[in-house]
């Protein structure tokens, strides 16, 4: 693993140390002791283009909470949000930069909305601040920073909740997910994540574009390598870029992935991974696989992930369908299967397909972070960070296998996903959409990525240097992950 630079520019902290030991400090009891705090939990929203929009309207009008500041590196996002803000009667703070808000004594909590690439470094500094945090899925960009999110939180009692928020469906998804595992449908024989979202091309440009006059870029760069802006926009595109993102499967899918790691009741990573997949139907200037198979090999059961950006078949409207979800979770068991078709319901089948039972309902999200931050209790938590963590962590994992892997042809391709007959079986589907598609493999290659073994308790590859290096990224000067906790 590479060395990592310890710690970020400090002046921007006045009295960092300081403000740390008090924060690690707080007990349930004493936390609305602080001076300012007035008993409410005042919370900074961090990146509100997007998401971030809906973290500010998931804290309004909660009672004892109170939204006192906003920041965004995009002037016209962030003169958007305070003005919103302020015609309904509520003064906050504005900052471009995550640094100078942290240095604010008018915030407790924080929750971060940024773009991928900045998850773990601002929810870390934040917790070097003395701040909880709400960190929207993928709590990483990787495995390396995701595992020192988790020992930052750990090491300075910061409570730390990541944006699944599936894992609040406490009458829908939980109740299913006990039930399964207490043996009701007999052992978990796949458990199958589905990301059927339709993804179009986001266009090809011909050289560098023009970064915006509203943006600070080298802030919205952060810890990303900063390079010429290479699509039509900067915005939301950066899912489909390596530098920024890591594809419809840490995007959409690591809530899926998350559900069916849930199920399975794993708590460290897959031991082996592959992947096949490929951006296909269209050529643009995104990198990531539109088109994507993983296969986490756990000991009980595998997890199979599917990713689908193309319509059912060429020109249409709709997407695939596999056991009643597009979008969800298929647990595959003996005597039948569950089906999570949504963030909040679940429906059990015998094997022809008959109802057995169903779950639904649901909490907020939100509400249970806050429930946290004033408990001060880990286990109040539905989305702990740890969870996000793994969950984030499996995505990253898929990916680095599809990255190293290169083009086969279709009959190499399905020779070595014989390892598993369900990954097998899935290869077939996905190779009968693309034909639907009008995508023919055999002039437009697959790739087949990487096989991989790793060491679960170690989060690290076995006998693969280039796998290795792939679990963290150079990070630019004052913008780096700090290595020591």
């Amino acid at each position: 693993m590479q060395k990592h630079q310890i710690g970020f520019n400090r002046r921007h902290f006045l009295k960092t140390t300081a403000i740390v030991a008090v924060g690690a400090s707080l007990s349930a009891r004493s936390w609305a002791q602080v001076a300012g705090a007035n008993d409410d939990i005042r919370v900074a929203v961090i990146g509100f283009g997007g998401r971030g929009g809906d973290h500010i309207k998931g804290y309004t009008g909660k009672k004892g909470v109170r939204l006192t500041a906003l920041c965004d590196c995009d002037s016209n996002i962030l003169k958007g949000g305070v003005a919103m803000q302020k015609d309904k009667g509520n003064e906050v703070e504005s900052y471009t930069d995550i640094r100078k808000l942290l240095e604010s004594k008018n915030i407790d909590a924080v929750s971060i909305a940024t773009p991928n690439h900045w998850h773990s470094l601002g929810a870390i500094w934040a917790i070097q601040a003395g701040k909880d945090v709400y960190v929207e899925k993928p709590v990483s960009h990787n495995v390396w920073e995701g595992r020192q999110l988790v020992n930052f939180a750990r090491k300075n009692n910061r409570i730390v909740q990541a944006g699944t928020q599936c894992r609040a469906s406490r009458q829908g998804i939980a109740q299913a997910v006990a039930w399964v595992q207490a043996g009701n449908l007999g052992k978990i024989v796949i458990s199958r994540g589905l990301c059927y979202k339709r993804r179009a091309s986001i266009g090809k440009v011909d050289g560098p574009q023009p970064i915006p006059a509203n943006i600070d870029y080298d802030l919205w760069c952060g810890p990303a390598a900063k390079l010429p802006l290479m699509r039509r926009r900067l915005h939301y595109d950066w899912h489909w870029v390596w530098n920024t993102g890591c594809g419809d499967l840490g995007n959409q899918g690591i809530h899926q992935m998350d559900i069916a790691r849930w199920f399975l009741g794993e708590t460290a990573l897959a031991p082996y991974v592959i992947s096949v997949g490929g951006r296909l139907g269209y050529i643009d200037d995104g990198e990531t696989a539109n088109t994507q198979i993983i296969f986490q090999g756990y000991a009980k059961a595998p997890l199979i992930f599917e990713v689908r950006g193309l319509p059912s078949k060429t020109d249409a409207e709709d997407m695939d369908k596999y056991k009643g979800a597009s979008i969800g979770v298929i647990v595959e068991c003996e005597k039948g299967y569950v089906t999570v078709p949504d963030y909040s319901s679940a429906t059990a089948h015998d094997p022809d397909g008959k109802v057995i039972q169903s779950w639904k309902g649901g909490e907020d999200h939100f509400a249970n972070f806050l429930k946290g931050v004033r408990s001060r209790k880990i286990d109040d938590l539905y989305a702990d960070v740890l969870e996000g963590h793994l969950s984030s962590a499996l995505c990253h994992t898929g990916n680095i296998s599809y990255r190293l892997g290169a083009q086969k042809k279709p009959d190499e391709i399905k020779a070595a996903l014989k390892v598993d007959k369900g990954m097998v079986e899935a290869y077939e589907r996905m190779v009968a959409h693309l034909d639907a598609n009008e995508v023919d493999i055999t002039k437009t290659p697959l790739s087949l990525g990487l096989p991989l073994r790793m060491d679960p308790k170690l989060e690290q590859f076995i006998d693969n240097a280039a796998a290795n290096a792939m679990l963290t990224r150079p990070y630019r000067d004052a913008y780096v992950v700090p290595a020591q906790v």
